[in-house]
């Protein structure tokens, strides 16, 4: 499956940390908050499947996405075969498979909250076998035996139970093909491997999850940088701001496990600032940082307009939908609600449109219908009186990514200018923004965070908390390429423009993030 955060099903890698769980809602690979990703083929799976040989006796997974075999295969297509049918159990009732079959019912749990997914990726292992296994790798002795204890546990409201194997967790995808793969060893057919496991990126981090992860470790060295008199700011930097997210959640069960106390907490009590704000910020899971940005910037009174903007216009279908079943949980309060209630007018329903997430993320693009909503875009603008907001609110927001740039090739190609020139002319206020951001994020979604960047930055005084929600959502994601595109727009790197409007532990710590060496001053 495609890592949740990137909008498409895509097998993932297991992680090479023992006991390390991604958070309930996220996958491996793609942090949360990357956005919808189009589906593209990895060069490695291209080079694997060419030194494959064409005979072998499993269907490759370019031309096969099921995990059942075809036709062709060396098994008939009946029931009495060793494959299952949709009707039954996925095991079969004699051999070697225990009878009681691992799949969850559809009974007594709730539905997945993913549309378009049936059952979230397996965290642990990935569906597929890897290149360099061999077939002793899926021949597991102790299959159907108790299964060893897992460390964390998943959060039933997710959607899903996992089957529990002698290896570990696993989705039943992943269960599924592990009964192939098992069952084609167990009768002497060779196992092809043609899936490649690395995983798919929208962009290049700067923040990469930390190699020979020890959570116990980095545990008992935060609590040494911060136990008796001062507090070794650099031992804090070292270890919050040089892991992933996921690993943060593991160093915070661990502390709360061995000493007893809240790592938020003793971290807000022995710093202070903007500093605090960016630990604080980091150590939080993702979803809940977003859920928090959100609920803060509609609390009290009036509201922080470019962060509801920020958000809800660069997330995908998924990620959209988890922050709205989170933020449902924290605060008691429908995301949609809350904003009908701090917004009005045009915005008000550009930002529903988006809350309701509903995009077509299926990437297909059609010429004559991006023609046709150019003119439609055209007709609702420049070529009347007033403005039809509907119009540019429903295709902006319903259309995918690729289409939408065909469209705005069209519109540009009709009217000798952009759809954006277009937009700030017919529009104004928050509306303007909203649809602007849309149109960013669809041509580049790097120049459009370093775009937000280079604002919390420019002028008197620093906007720091944009800053630092822009850096904490993107470090893990595609920082590189913002950092990249920020010194391409405005003719100096992103680390002197930290220099220049932050300073002490703080400037330090934002260094780490974008991946910047340290510097003396």
């Amino acid at each position: 499956m495609y890592p949740f955060g990137s909008g498409m099903p895509q097998p993932h890698p297991p992680t090479s940390t023992p006991g390390y769980n991604p958070q309930p809602g996220m996958s491996a690979g793609v942090p949360f908050g990357a956005g919808w990703v189009a589906p593209t083929q990895h060069p490695h799976q291209q080079q694997q499947q060419q030194q494959q040989p064409t005979n072998s006796h499993y269907p490759s997974a370019a031309t096969h996405h099921a995990p059942y075999p075809t036709n062709n295969a060396p098994y008939p297509p009946t029931n009495p075969a060793p494959y299952p049918t949709t009707n039954t159990a996925p095991y079969p009732t004699a051999g070697p498979y225990p009878h009681a079959s691992p799949y969850p019912s559809n009974n007594g749990h709730q539905p997945s909250p993913y549309p378009g997914s049936s059952y979230p990726h397996n965290p642990h292992q990935t569906p597929y076998p890897t290149s360099t296994g061999s077939p002793a790798h899926y021949h597991n002795p102790s299959y159907g035996q108790a299964p060893p204890t897992h460390p964390t546990s998943y959060n039933p409201n997710h959607g899903y139970t996992p089957v529990r194997t002698s290896m570990g967790l696993e989705s039943p995808a992943g269960n599924i093909q592990h009964c192939f793969e098992e069952l084609a060893q167990r009768q002497g057919h060779p196992i092809q491997h043609h899936y490649s496991t690395a995983p798919r990126r929208e962009g290049t981090p700067t923040v990469f999850p930390a190699q020979n992860f020890d959570p116990v470790k980095d545990a008992h060295d935060l609590r040494k940088a911060m136990k008796g008199f001062g507090t070794d700011e650099d031992a804090l930097i070292n270890i919050i701001c040089r892991r992933s997210n996921e690993q943060r959640q593991e160093i915070q069960r661990q502390y709360k496990t061995h000493f007893g106390k809240d790592l938020i907490e003793d971290i807000r009590s022995e710093t202070s600032g903007n500093f605090e704000k960016l630990l604080v910020g980091l150590l939080r899971p993702i979803v809940d940082y977003y859920c928090h940005e959100l609920n803060d910037a509609m609390a009290g009174i009036g509201t922080d307009e470019d962060v509801l903007i920020e958000i809800l216009c660069t997330l995908s279908n998924h990620e959209i939908h988890t922050i709205k079943n989170q933020y449902l949980r924290l605060y008691g309060a429908h995301l949609e609600s809350e904003l009908k209630s701090e917004t009005s007018g045009n915005f008000k329903r550009l930002l529903v449109s988006l809350c309701t997430a509903a995009r077509d993320e299926s990437g297909h693009v059609d010429r004559a219908a991006a023609q046709s909503d150019a003119r439609e875009l055209l007709k609702a603008g420049e070529l009347r009186v007033g403005t039809d907001e509907s119009m540019f609110n429903m295709i902006l927001c319903q259309r995918n990514y690729q289409q939408l740039k065909l469209i705005f090739q069209e519109y540009e190609t009709m009217t000798g200018h952009s759809l954006e020139k277009a937009i700030k002319k017919e529009f104004s206020g928050d509306i303007m923004e909203g649809l602007i951001a849309i149109c960013r994020c669809v041509n580049n979604k790097a120049e459009y965070f370093a775009s937000r960047l280079h604002k919390s930055m420019a002028g008197i005084g620093t906007n720091d908390k944009q800053l630092i929600r822009v850096i904490i959502t993107r470090c893990e994601i595609d920082m590189a390429d913002i950092k990249a595109a920020f010194e391409r727009m405005y003719g100096k790197s992103l680390k002197s423009w930290i220099k220049g409007d932050t300073s002490g532990h703080y400037k330090h710590a934002l260094y780490a993030l974008v991946g910047e060496q340290r510097s003396n001053s």
